[in-house]
């Protein structure tokens, strides 16, 4: 990051150094033993104005590259937060890979018991993950109003209200807090 950002203040800085350079030569040529007129005056103030030129640039050049290493640092420690989540994402979906395929056969097992269409297997699968009877439409290409009856068949092969009881039939466990003697580091389990 350092190096693509130096070179506009480097090359001010090496002609202000330059410059400054050449003018204090000049004025002691041009002075040789004598007194300074008018002609070495002017040279020495454009030498000064050329060695404060090159501090003002020389101290842009330091802050720019300190801001540079700073940022530097902060990327890499953003490079390795965003690493971590994905590693801890990365876990999440290893660990709940399994639960979700268990979950899946059992949500086919009932499925197969209430004798649900495949077209009235899908609607339940896409009710259940919360779409609209709108979506559902959308998703499968079809009518709201089919997507309606298909519903109201799901509900009725099993025994549901609609559609809290059908989500709840299949998650209301799943989303049962753990009691503090059964969680996580708890000493019995």
């Amino acid at each position: 990051m350092a190096e693509s950002s130096d070179p506009p203040l480097l090359g001010p800085l090496l002609l202000f150094v330059g410059l400054a350079l050449l003018a204090s030569v000049d004025v002691i040529n041009d002075l040789q033993g004598r007194s300074p007129g008018t002609h070495e005056l002017v040279e020495i103030g454009i030498a000064l104005l050329a060695a404060v030129g090159a501090a003002v640039f020389l101290r842009r050049l330091l802050e720019q590259r300190r801001t540079s290493r700073l940022l530097e640092q902060k990327l890499g420690r953003s490079e390795a937060e965003v690493e971590r989540w994905r590693s801890e994402s990365a876990r999440w979906r290893a660990e709940s890979e399994e639960h979700a395929r268990g979950l899946g056969a059992a949500i086919d097992r009932q499925f197969d018991s209430w004798e649900l269409s495949p077209a009235e297997r899908e609607v339940a699968l896409l009710l259940i993950k919360g779409l609209s009877l709108k979506e559902v439409a959308a998703v499968r290409s079809g009518s709201e109003r089919t997507a309606r009856q298909q519903a109201r068949a799901v509900y009725r092969k099993g025994g549901l209200a609609g559609r809290a009881e059908l989500a709840a039939f299949f998650l209301e466990d799943l989303l049962a807090p753990v009691s503090p003697t059964s969680g996580r580091g708890s000493a019995t389990s």
